[in-house]
């Protein structure tokens, strides 16, 4: 039996806590939400700041962070599989961790379904902020938006993801790594804000959402895992499709 101590210091337990407390807090307090995008906007001019070039770059930057990391994965992986006898450049167990948490979390839980789905008008798109919509609490599912809405925020959730590279690399580096991509999702996180395209809400519920999906799934592959997800048995497979592939190109010559 799991003692109440170690229940409230479990990170699964905390991002579950933490996602009920934002939505209550949202649901009860959603003038915070308006008034933290009122910051951002001009009347008769809107989210003016959302054709700055500096704010500009740092959104761009988001998706080149996130596919530099996959595009080392999928490159460590090829390397591996291409030369079967050698170590994998990055452990396999992180590069699946790392590939796995980006399509449940970003992928599938945010873009695919919430956002798809939810109808949450974006702030620009509020009659507030020079929109047509109204104002939609967190959770409300509606029909003001078609697609690619504003519940949760798409871009928050790929940068807070980014701070799962500290969960991966030598822990020599774990606290460094922390520090930048923790501040790096934040800024790019709140960019969105100020461009107008999410609600403070989006951004906090992204956060813990996708949190949660990478505690959940670091727990099954680091914490207690299964034998097959060893990094041992995880590099021996790889190396075995290596080799089968090389059999078949041989074959084929």
């Amino acid at each position: 039996m799991v003692s109440p101590r170690r229940l409230v210091r479990d990170p699964i337990v905390l991002l579950v806590a933490a996602t009920v407390a934002v939505s209550v807090f949202f649901l009860i307090w959603p003038e915070v939400d308006i008034a933290v995008s009122r910051l951002f906007y001009r009347p008769g001019a809107g989210f003016v700041l959302a054709s700055d070039p500096l704010f500009i770059a740092l959104r761009r930057s988001n998706t080149i962070a996130m596919l530099t990391v996959v595009a080392a994965v999928l490159a460590s992986l090829a390397v591996k599989i291409s030369r079967p006898d050698r170590p994998s450049l990055i452990p396999p167990r992180a590069s699946l961790f790392l590939v796995s948490t980006l399509i449940l979390g970003p992928g599938i839980l945010v873009n695919a379904i919430l956002k798809q789905y939810w109808g949450r008008p974006r702030p620009v798109m509020v009659d507030l902020f020079g929109g047509s919509a109204p104002y939609v609490d967190v959770w409300q599912i509606t029909d003001y938006c078609a697609r690619n809405c504003s519940f949760v925020a798409g871009e928050a959730s790929s940068a807070v993801w980014l701070t799962g590279l500290a969960l991966v690399v030598p822990r020599r580096w774990r606290l460094a790594t922390a520090l930048v991509t923790g501040i790096y999702a934040l800024l790019a996180s709140l960019n969105r804000i100020v461009f107008g395209g999410h609600f403070l809400s989006d951004v906090m519920l992204a956060w813990c959402l996708t949190l949660l999906v990478m505690a959940v799934v670091h727990r099954l592959v680091y914490g207690e895992p299964p034998s097959p997800l060893s990094d041992a048995r995880l590099d021996a497979a790889l190396a075995a499709v290596g080799r089968a592939l090389g059999r078949g190109r041989g074959g084929e010559r």
